[in-house]
């Protein structure tokens, strides 16, 4: 087709693409000398009659648009010649390469540069669904989004091209509906043809993920119908729990507005609608440090209290008297001393757990530290430090588990308090704290502490029941 003239005025210089019943050319208009691009829509053995109904679409909204960072409409005819037969869309030229172009060249994007892309196609869904009646897009994914005039730290203008599947809200109403898209880039809702302004948010987050991990979504995990994209993305858990916003499978649970995501993008924290915003209860002595790299909560001893008087006077009795029954027991003649001192062990195992409890409330603390790599909580008690359990990988972390205080009945029907607990799960490894080691006096505490580890994770919180 190469030098044909469409329509009287356009030389086509190249085909650009190509599926079945429809081409895309990169043509120069003949009156202005300005390139531009065709799609075609070709009568034939494949055409079907929603094709046509997309293509006229397509053409009504690109006329009612008018953004700098999205084709603009120039020109719509019919095409009769003796070759070929159809419709031919006329729009901008835009000399750029698409995302899919950089990805297939080796092109690595930074996180700084991922939220520059993030925040340019953000604010072009603002302009889109804010229209009367919005417009949904319904296929963003990298090849239809382009990045010119790329130099130094910025990533480059950013377009949002091919509104062949668009859709407004009000061509919903009472029509049929035709499923389009991308598999992989597909929020589930798109696959009963139903589609709202947030579809497109999930498209965004789906197209990001693949920027970060040079993965096509189709091709992550899944889980709950949701993308595992975490263990193969070098990203802060901030902008992790973010793109986990976006792809919410349940559209109640994901975010709702382009706005409400283009805020967020540089908070550090994440709201959700099933969580409550908590912040460090006054007067707590728990220390925590947080940034994108490490989370630490230093636990402080409870310090001493009248209420331990009775264990640490019980403690000293008891391993007073084991010491004693110890000396008369090897003071007898060998070997009948052995069996008696022998019989004192586990008196003497009993006893040092007793001391090291009233020991450890008084000057011991406890440390959850979780890093890039692993997990790890850790009992330290002047100078010495116990893992239990031992730190597993970070990426073995599967839920984080709050279970508030609670009765239980034992088989007489009395009532026993359960403290409440706050359980972080790396595959069997189980890491907990909670009011039974005396130190987290209050559930306002763990509310707190369970929050921050959601927001840092990434993860949800769930209640006993639940897990």
């Amino acid at each position: 087709m190469t030098k044909e003239i469409l329509g009287s005025r356009y030389e086509v210089q190249q085909q650009l693409g190509k599926k079945a019943g429809r081409r895309t050319l990169l043509a120069r208009d003949l009156q202005t000398q300005e390139l531009v691009i065709i799609k075609l829509l070709i009568f034939g053995g494949d055409f079907e009659w929603d094709d046509l109904k997309l293509f006229e679409r397509e053409a009504e909204t690109l006329k009612s648009l008018s953004h700098p960072f999205i084709p603009r409409y120039l020109d719509y005819f019919e095409l009769n010649s003796t070759t070929l037969q159809g419709f031919a869309l006329v729009q901008t030229y835009i000399s750029a390469q698409t995302l899919e172009q950089y990805l297939k060249a080796g092109q690595i994007f930074t996180e700084a540069e991922v939220k520059q892309i993030a925040k340019a196609l953000l604010e072009i869904l603002c302009y889109l669904h804010g229209l009367h009646p919005p417009v949904i897009h319904r296929d963003i994914k990298p090849s239809n989004i382009l990045l010119g005039d790329r130099s130094g730290n910025s990533v480059g203008q950013v377009y949002l091209v091919d509104f062949g599947s668009v859709q407004t809200v009000l061509a919903t109403e009472g029509a049929t509906r035709t499923i389009v898209g991308t598999y992989g880039y597909m929020p589930p809702e798109q696959f009963g043809g139903r589609t709202v302004p947030a579809s497109d948010l999930y498209s965004l987050g789906a197209t990001l993920i693949y920027l970060v991990t040079g993965i096509q979504p189709a091709d992550l995990p899944q889980k709950d119908f949701r993308m595992q994209f975490e263990s193969v993305a070098n990203l802060s858990p901030s902008l992790t729990n973010w793109l986990r916003w976006l792809i919410e499978p349940n559209l109640q649970r994901r975010v709702s507005s382009a706005l409400e995501a283009l805020k967020a993008l540089d908070r550090p924290e994440i709201p959700h609608s099933s969580q409550l915003v908590i912040s460090k209860p006054p007067g707590s002595k728990i220390q925590l440090t947080k940034n994108a790299d490490v989370l630490e909560i230093i636990i402080p001893p409870s310090g001493w209290q009248s209420s331990m008087l009775f264990l640490g006077s019980f403690a000293i009795a008891w391993n007073s008297f084991i010491l004693f029954w110890t000396i008369g027991a090897l003071s007898a003649p060998f070997p009948m001393n052995l069996p008696f001192a022998l019989f004192s062990l586990p008196f003497w195992g009993a006893g040092c757990f007793m001391m090291y409890g009233f020991l450890f409330t008084v000057w011991g603390s406890i440390r959850l530290r979780l890093d890039r790599q692993q997990v790890g909580l850790t009992y330290e008690l002047f100078g010495f430090k116990f893992h239990r359990p031992r730190p597993s990988p970070k990426q073995n972390i599967t839920k984080l588990v709050y279970i508030p205080q609670h009765f239980t009945k034992d088989s007489d029907g009395n009532r026993t308090q359960v403290p409440a607990q706050l359980e972080l799960w790396a595959g069997v490894e189980k890491y907990q704290v909670g009011n039974n080691h005396g130190v987290i006096k209050s559930e306002a505490e763990l509310q707190w502490l369970a929050h921050e580890l959601s927001d840092w994770l990434g993860m949800e919180i769930s209640t006993e029941k639940d897990s």
